[in-house]
């Protein structure tokens, strides 16, 4: 099993008999989406799957949080920004924007002129620690588009 997915596990566990109802609500429901991707893959999540999904679920509630603020609700955004902070512990250090130019400078010099090339190998490298909109940009930017 994934050491993440243990670790999801074992913190769910210790935010129940903690009483932390906002830890205990993040981890059950991003637990719940890991066992559908599981379904849905057919075999057990790997270290990466959890971060796709952990990553999947912070953007969810960043989107959240937006929305709530454009409708006058700061408390409700708060509370998604809040959900969102307990799930970044889960995911792995993020890239400086210095970090993913290298990375496409890298794929550029090995023969990727395109931007579906370039961004084909590029995102399996970054996912869940660098924005995959900012990567696009970056990318439109080395190419010259």
């Amino acid at each position: 099993m994934s050491e993440l997915k243990t670790r999801l596990q074992a913190d769910l566990t210790e935010a129940r008999k903690a009483r932390e109802k906002v830890r205990t609500l993040v981890l059950s429901t991003t637990l719940s989406e890991l066992r559908n991707r599981e379904i849905d893959l057919g075999r057990d999540a790997t270290d990466e799957d959890v971060v796709q999904v952990v990553g999947k679920a912070i953007k969810q509630r960043a989107d959240a949080a937006e929305q709530m603020r454009a409708g006058g609700r700061p408390e409700l955004a708060e509370k998604e920004e809040a959900e969102a902070a307990v799930l970044k512990g889960y995911l792995p250090e993020g890239l400086s924007e210095e970090e993913v130019r290298a990375l496409i400078a890298e794929i550029v010099e090995g023969g990727a002129t395109q931007m579906g090339q370039v961004m084909g190998q590029l995102m399996p490298k970054i996912r869940g620690r660098f924005d995959g909109k900012a990567a696009n940009a970056l990318v439109r930017d080395v190419l010259g588009g």
